[in-house]
């Protein structure tokens, strides 16, 4: 009973996760690999465009625009490379995709500092900072995006699976991030983004190995077998030299992820007090420092010391506490400074809005005389038509719009309207059309006689 039992649930799995089942043929994989390591003529000329790409989106703060980039950037190439040259035993290989790696991120870098020199937006955004603190989550999606995308080039119906490992993994981003912290002289934000750079690279590498190795390609057989051993050697030698840092980095990115959280479960538990709200938190991994602000009632220095003792039982006992009062505190935030500065943000933000709202109106403004014709018109020139054009006895001018039905295209157009107290010959008309051209300035001319 029980080997039957064993036996359905591994018939279970085979039928369901086989790997094999709709495995692509092992050589097409490798050389679709092999093919994207390459950052030579057109695939680094996209890569640079993609650079700039995800240097507006940054700039602007705009999601749709760094995921475009992100789908262009060929980034995954030489690093999808690194891991598949690991499990095939293929040193060339390794040596190229780390070569293209190096150039790939030195272009990378060096584009987006270009862009950051020389844009006068400057200010920090959301997403830029969501690029300069890597987090284990971050370690979590490469490892399985990588996954994904080493399964996915490694079957027939790849879907659309790649674009999305792109955009998951996020290659693009913290590299962009990087070329923003050398332009502006933010060494924080450049070790930062590469940090997370670094770590998203090793941990697509090591799936990818992963996946080729699960799914038994085959490695390469040399003929010497003193040198296949030294090639193994090296392979393993540069393996390790890459993954001891990531791993060194990834331990304290789990530290730090497991301190804030003990840190924001502390606050959560010991901090809440009857009449008093937390109005602002800090939380240093580094200082092994929690820094909480409150306003409203005046929590007592008793209650303060309680929470201070609760400490180890969250394991942060060599976290130092610090309270800032709302009311009456030494080096407290009260609440009139509070006020103050909610009121500066607030006509900081109404400044601005009704700076966009007049400009919006002065552009409007400098538009209108054209479409009612008052700058088209003046006494001098009715003075004119009764020299040139005695017959004429009303005349308006202004522009319009025009749309082609069958192409769609939108046209601006200068109508004239004349009354005349007789009809005009073709010739008179064609006199008026011309001297109407000129003094209006605008070949674009309709003339209407009534």
């Amino acid at each position: 009973m029980e080997r039957d039992k064993k036996f359905i649930i591994r018939k279970f799995f085979n039928e369901y996760l086989d790997l094999n089942r709709s495995k692509e043929d092992e050589q097409v994989t490798v050389d679709s690999i092999r093919n994207g390591v390459e950052f030579k003529g057109t695939n680094l000329w996209v890569l640079i465009f993609a650079t700039f790409i995800a240097s507006l989106g940054l700039n602007v703060n705009s999601t749709a625009v760094i995921i475009g980039a992100m789908l262009i950037s060929p980034l995954m190439g030489p690093i999808m490379g690194v891991g598949l040259a690991v499990g095939l035993n293929d040193f060339e290989l390794m040596k190229r995709s780390l070569k293209s790696y190096l150039v790939a991120t030195l272009f990378s870098v060096t584009t987006a500092t270009i862009y950051f020199s020389f844009t006068p937006l400057d200010e920090v955004q959301s997403e830029l900072l969501a690029r300069t603190s890597p987090t284990i989550y971050d370690v979590f999606i490469a490892l399985v995006g990588g996954l994904a995308g080493i399964v996915a080039l490694a079957t027939k119906e790849k879907g659309n699976v790649i674009p999305g490992v792109a955009i998951a993994t996020a290659l693009m981003p913290p590299l962009c991030t990087a070329g923003f912290g050398l332009a502006t002289g933010n060494l924080l934000y450049f070790l930062g983004a590469f940090y997370l750079y670094f770590i998203n690279s090793v941990f697509i590498s090591l799936a990818t190995y992963i996946g080729v190795r699960v799914m038994h390609f085959q490695r390469k057989q040399f003929v010497d077998k003193v040198r296949e051993k030294l090639v193994r050697k090296y392979i393993i030698g540069i393996a390790i030299a890459t993954m001891c840092p990531a791993v060194y980095l990834t331990y304290n990115i789990v530290r730090e992820t497991i301190y804030h959280s003990s840190a924001n479960n502390f606050i959560t538990s010991e901090l809440q007090f009857p009449d008093s709200q937390i109005l602002n938190r800090e939380i240093s991994f580094d200082k092994r420092e929690i820094k909480v602000v409150f306003i409203g009632k005046e929590v007592s220095e008793e209650q303060i010391q309680n929470a201070r003792n609760k400490l180890a039982d969250y394991k942060l006992d060599q976290t130092k506490l610090v309270v800032f009062q709302g009311v009456n505190g030494a080096g407290a935030m009260d609440i009139g400074n509070i006020k103050s500065m909610v009121m500066e943000d607030f006509y900081k933000n109404s400044e601005k809005q009704l700076m966009s709202q007049q400009a919006v109106l002065d552009s409007l403004n400098r538009l209108l005389p054209d479409f009612t014709g008052s700058n088209l018109m003046n006494e001098k020139m009715g003075q004119e038509i009764k020299v040139l054009f005695p017959c004429i006895k009303t005349i308006s001018v202004s522009k319009s719009l025009q749309l082609r039905v069958d192409s769609l295209r939108m046209d601006t157009l200068t109508y004239a309207f004349v009354d005349c107290d007789r009809s005009l010959s073709k010739q008179e008309k064609d006199k008026m059309l011309e001297w109407l051209q000129a003094r209006t300035g605008t070949k674009k001319l309709r003339l209407v006689v009534e």
